[in-house]
């Protein structure tokens, strides 16, 4: 068979769009996707994560005095200065969708790395087009445990999983038990996908090792229209917590209709998501003085970290918030992987794989409460503590673990 001019441009083009980025010549811009969902539900969400982001950048592309890498400097140095530039794609919270938009960003825009995605399920399919283009993937706020038990080579997490978040839960329930507190009931409500079932998984493993009664474990669907025969067994079980895995929607949906039918636990302790966001306390904080919820960040380190507050004016000044446990985890996201690609001297994946492999911060060179950020052979940071905040006054404030805390906690909650 002969082959013509036509089919050997054809099979070129075919075979380019395959490539690693290996075969990507460097250039005085750094370009990195960020897969976030833009519309929907959960667009305010992918709307903070922007102006994170943003904030990331304008402190690696400028010369910036904190103690954070390539903060000082203009640009990437290992790449002459090079600039980073994001490209956003919007996943609507759909796992295709994601999908799809990761291997656009990919093949059409060229990406040398890819951040995201706030939603595990989303995750799911955007971090497997990550291994089969050889692009490397940070999660930087998804938290579901199986995420980095797949087996994948380009997957990173430098933020805590459900378990270690689920572990300091408990860690604070049981220091609140020596205390007196009544908290020897457990009711879990969460959504059914992968964030609400392994949330859910980790909780009764946890609670069962450590000798609490679970007498409630409700599974909802995830953005369903009414919540009222959930709470009604919710109401019924009367738990002596409550601990929701829930995002932003049905979270305002829940507490909604637990004051509608005069629901009210002696304490909530959630598993973050929807219960780390304004939105939610600004649509039913009057309902949610004294809940609890587990993070990874906390503004109270500023006190000890002053390059904490700063930051956090430059994010407030482009957001009109503070940062909280998904945009922190997002800012230190782009840190670490800018922090990769200008190590790896490269935008090929395989090098910026092997430099984040070899990623060693110390805490104090980040804006978190971690010990340092370095992967194991999965992908995952295990030296990243998460803390505990509670919602007094209108604000969070940070009461465990004792070394990170600037309170005691409200028990019961208001």
């Amino acid at each position: 068979m002969t082959m013509t001019r036509r089919d050997v441009l054809l099979g070129a083009t075919a075979a380019a769009a395959l490539l690693p980025l290996a075969a990507r010549a460097q250039t005085s811009e750094v370009v990195i996707g960020a897969t976030y969902p833009l519309s929907g539900s959960g667009a305010q969400v992918g709307v903070d994560a922007q102006r994170a982001f943003e904030t990331a950048i304008d402190i690696i592309n400028n010369d910036q005095d904190f103690d954070l890498p390539l903060a000082k400097g203009v640009g990437l140095p290992g790449l002459g200065g090079a600039k980073i530039r994001i490209v956003y794609a919007d996943t609507q919270g759909d796992p295709q969708k994601g999908r799809a938009e990761a291997e656009r960003l990919i093949t059409q825009e060229k990406v040398c790395a890819i951040l995201g995605s706030y939603q595990s399920a989303v995750a799911v399919t955007i971090s497997q087009i990550c291994e089969r283009y050889q692009t490397p993937f940070i999660s930087a706020d998804n938290s579901s445990p199986s995420l980095h038990r797949r087996g994948l080579k380009y997957y990173f997490r430098a933020s805590p999983h459900d378990e270690m978040f689920s572990a300091g839960m408990f860690d604070f329930l049981d220091a609140m038990k020596k205390k007196g507190a009544k908290a020897n009931t457990l009711a879990l409500f969460h959504e059914d996908t992968i964030f609400g079932t392994d949330s859910a998984n980790a909780q009764t493993k946890l609670a069962n090792e450590r000798g609490y009664k679970i007498v409630a474990d409700i599974k909802y669907r995830a953005n369903s229209p009414s919540l009222s025969a959930e709470v009604q067994q919710l109401k019924a079980a009367n738990a002596d917590v409550l601990m929701p895995s829930s995002y932003t929607t049905d979270g305002i949906l829940l507490v909604k209709t637990m004051a509608e039918l005069g629901y009210k636990p002696n304490a909530i302790v959630a598993q973050a998501a929807g219960f780390s966001e304004k939105a939610l306390y600004d649509a039913v904080g009057d309902k949610l003085e004294g809940a609890i919820t587990r993070g990874s960040f906390s503004l109270d380190l500023a006190a000890k970290r002053p390059m904490v507050g700063k930051i956090n004016d430059l994010f407030k000044a482009k957001s009109g918030k503070d940062l909280n446990d998904n945009t922190s985890r997002q800012f230190m996201a782009m840190i670490i992987m800018a922090d990769a690609i200008n190590r790896a001297k490269s935008t090929e994946g395989e090098k910026i794989r092997d430099a984040l492999a070899a990623t060693e911060m110390p805490g104090e060179q980040t804006i978190m409460p971690w010990k340092r950020v370095k992967f194991d052979e999965m992908g995952q940071n295990n030296d990243a503590d998460p803390v505990l905040l509670q919602y007094v006054g209108g604000k969070f404030v940070t009461i465990f673990p004792s070394q990170a805390a600037v309170a005691d906690a409200v028990w019961p909650m208001k």
